[in-house]
């Protein structure tokens, strides 16, 4: 198995630090981001109820599920943006609920964030856009700047569109300009959410063949949000299955597409009867309709 969402493969996450200093370093490295028995909830909606699941160093682990299972959320809950009610989540064994405000800026900067809608900033060139979080975290001279920059883009394929403008920009330009702004910092950990929404063929296999050379070329751990089951499956190692709170399951794309669970099957063959219901929980049609209990 390439991955595992079982608790006893969390067990380090409630062991002490005396405990983790004793463990190998192989242990240590094997998992980047561990999270244990997360819950979250938003008003009186729960998302994630005792939710487990661990990341592996190097690897591109894809998140999916359903729409409005919360995987965004766990990205936001992974980097800190909200506080989990309940759980632990673990980056490179340290429990970031733990740490102060410089502390968490520090921890942030060795993650690269793929927005989904690319977030370009529309004022700003590509070099700029590029540039930007070198100018913002660090104290390079404008000659680095412009090498490391130069380098991204001929990464990406775009080091000759470096003077243009967003607005001049396809959908999947500014996909692969905004990659190469997630990576410019040379980060461990690569987001990518919902990576390949709106995308034609053409640029879509060009944003696979690129996450997937990235990630094995620098050595980094990849995340990827995404519904899109056929492209995750060619560039995955591992896949997390989210449904009602929890990891319903894990492992290769293959594993997945060959799962008994009536859940899994729905999901990976996208069959449109099944556990997942289309329509969102809501009061009887004609009772909301007329606003009256329907006669």
């Amino acid at each position: 198995m390439l991955c595992y969402a079982g608790p006893a493969s969390l067990a380090r996450a409630q062991t002490s630090a005396e405990e983790q200093t004793r463990n190998t370093v192989n242990e240590i490295s094997d998992n980047l981001i561990e999270i244990h028995d997360l819950k979250f909830s938003r008003g009186h909606r729960a998302i994630f109820d005792g939710l487990n699941l661990v990341i592996k160093r190097g690897q591109v682990t894809a998140l999916m599920g359903p729409s409005g299972t919360g995987k965004t959320t766990l990205l936001r809950l992974i980097t800190r943006q909200l506080i989990p009610e309940h759980g632990t989540i673990h980056v490179d064994g340290v429990d970031i609920s733990t740490l102060n405000m410089s502390e968490l800026y520090r921890l942030r900067q060795r993650f690269g964030m793929l927005f989904q809608n690319g977030a370009l900033l529309t004022d700003l060139n590509v070099f700029e856009n590029v540039a930007f979080p070198l100018r913002e975290h660090t104290k390079l001279t404008n000659r680095l700047i412009r090498h490391v920059v130069l380098t991204k883009l001929h990464a990406v394929g775009l080091r000759g569109a470096a003077d243009m403008m967003p607005a001049e920009l396809s959908g999947g330009m500014a996909r692969r300009v905004a990659l190469a702004r997630a990576m410019v910092m040379d980060p461990d950990i690569l987001i990518y959410d919902e990576p390949f929404v709106g995308l034609d063929p053409i640029s879509m296999g060009v944003i696979v063949r690129l996450v997937r050379r990235m990630n094995d070329a620098l050595g980094i751990t990849s995340v990827i949000v995404s519904h899109d089951v056929a492209e995750v499956s060619t560039v995955a190692d591992c896949s997390f299955l989210i449904s009602h709170g929890k990891v319903a399951a894990s492992g290769s794309p293959d594993e997945l597409r060959l799962a008994k669970s009536d859940l899994v099957r729905q999901f990976m063959h996208g069959m449109a009867d099944g556990p997942v219901a289309f329509h969102f929980d809501a009061p009887g049609y004609e009772e909301q309709l007329l606003g009256r209990d329907a006669e």
